[in-house]
């Protein structure tokens, strides 16, 4: 049942270090699209005063993240979610890790919907993945990243930083913090107004 990304490994801590400046220090965090629950188990051993909430629309990615996180106490059961739908539990911070680029937009439009509407004031909406910035070169492996993904299904790809600020801005999140991730990564902080 349970199933393993090898990003993970390289990723965990660096987005680890960005978490522990901006999540609060109590409540519950929503992950949207927790994809094989490897993320969840090790934030939650990381931030024990967080009450984890992780999430998938996938069978098999509920059935993996039950596993990983079987064990720790302040991780909820994972939930059935859609990320297009904007259906989500009520939460003090949101965090969606590689989803944005490998889903269709309407998965962002949704997550950004559903963040603007349980978030409390302050809150935030925490994007981990490859991104594009108008005016900015994107790394060679970004751009075969794209290509690897249009193939895959036309409706993903890497997404402008711009654009998804401004669909954020319609729900009343502002992007706060931009932080280079290893890996020609990014992590946008929005928060709600």
């Amino acid at each position: 049942m349970r199933r393993h990304a090898p990003a993970t490994e390289r990723n965990r801590d660096p987005i680890a270090a960005v978490l522990a400046e901006e999540l609060p220090a109590s409540g519950i965090v929503l992950e949207i699209a927790s994809g094989t629950g490897e993320h969840c188990a090790v934030f939650a051993e990381r931030f024990p005063g967080l009450t984890w909430q992780p999430s998938d629309p996938d069978a098999d990615a509920l059935a993996s993240i039950a596993d990983w996180c079987a064990e720790l106490h302040n991780v909820e059961p994972p939930l059935e979610i859609d990320a297009a739908s904007g259906d989500f539990p009520s939460a003090d911070a949101l965090l969606c890790v590689n989803m944005v680029h490998i889903s269709p937009w309407q998965a962002t439009l949704g997550l950004l919907a559903g963040a603007g509407r349980v978030l409390a004031q302050g809150a935030p909406l925490i994007l981990y993945g490859p991104y594009r910035r108008e005016g900015v070169e994107t790394a060679p492996s970004n751009e075969a990243f794209e290509l690897w993904l249009k193939d895959k299904d036309p409706r993903f790809g890497l997404r402008f930083v711009e654009a998804v600020s401004a669909a954020a801005a319609v729900e009343g999140l502002a992007l706060a913090r931009l932080v280079e991730m290893p890996a020609n990564n990014l992590m946008l902080v929005y928060r709600k107004g």
